[in-house]
């Protein structure tokens, strides 16, 4: 997988070790009948037991709208 990016600093007189985990975002608009499905999944592949698994947050979507065809609703995103 990826890997950390890690660099020594001193601050204060006290050395550390800072260590970044490259992160990812997912954006997804789906519909409500496969959300559990799709958490499910995301949280099997991501799952590490690790700090840096990630987070799920789930919003409602009001509208969608597809500029080019002006095309609104599902038929926007599918």
């Amino acid at each position: 997988m990826w890997e950390a990016e890690r660099s020594r600093r001193v601050f204060r007189g006290n050395k550390f070790e800072v260590t970044l985990l490259p992160k990812v975002k997912i954006e997804m608009v789906i519909g409500e009948e496969q959300l559990d499905e799709i958490i499910e999944l995301i949280t099997e592949c991501s799952y590490t037991g690790k700090v840096g698994d990630g987070k799920i947050f789930v919003f409602d979507v009001q509208e969608a709208i597809r500029i080019r065809t002006k095309e609104r609703g599902v038929e926007a995103i599918s």
